[in-house]
């Protein structure tokens, strides 16, 4: 699977079709397949991970990977992508992630899932992903969308926060 980022304009143009058709939607639609978690994430656990950018800087003493420029982590069906990406792990330790911070305008996708804000911090240890600024959260065809959005993908719940607008597909 090849996830390519979507361009400035495409992007717009989907938050604002989206935007449109929150406003036309009935309301009391019941959210079929819907949740607020990133099934993907925690599935991938243990799979090679594959990082891509124009620039990378290592600080092994410091336990820390700075990925600048077209930044792509994958790992799996999981893409993270990003004009900058930050990975934090122990000094000394087997090299485990212990924390990803993206920043910039970020996209994530798994193989169920995908995602924008401007920035995205997924503690890995913790099973918790947070994305901040303008949130889009896409589930097949249900679309949520909202300032703030919190996963715990241990227990399986999330929280989308401020300004917040669904497009819920109904059957026929």
């Amino acid at each position: 699977m090849i996830v390519l980022p979507l361009r400035r304009e495409i992007r717009a143009a989907i938050r604002l079709l989206a935007l449109m058709l929150v406003c036309a939607a009935p309301g009391g639609a019941l959210a079929q397949g819907t949740g607020l978690t990133f099934s993907g994430l925690d599935a991938v656990r243990g799979a090679p991970i594959e990082l891509r950018a124009d620039r990378l800087s290592v600080d092994t003493d410091a336990g820390e990977t700075i990925l600048t420029g077209n930044a792509v982590l994958g790992q799996g069906d999981m893409r993270l992508a990003a004009p900058e990406i930050r990975i934090y792990y122990t000094p000394g330790s087997d090299g485990s992630i212990q924390r990803l911070e993206a920043s910039g305008g970020v996209t994530l996708v798994t193989a169920a899932e995908a995602a924008e804000a401007r920035e995205a911090v997924y503690e890995i240890v913790a099973g918790t992903v947070s994305m901040r600024g303008s949130v889009i959260l896409t589930q097949g065809r249900n679309v949520l969308s909202g300032d703030m959005l919190d996963v715990n993908l241990r227990s399986g719940t999330g929280q989308m926060q401020g300004n917040v607008r669904s497009i819920i597909q109904t059957s026929p």
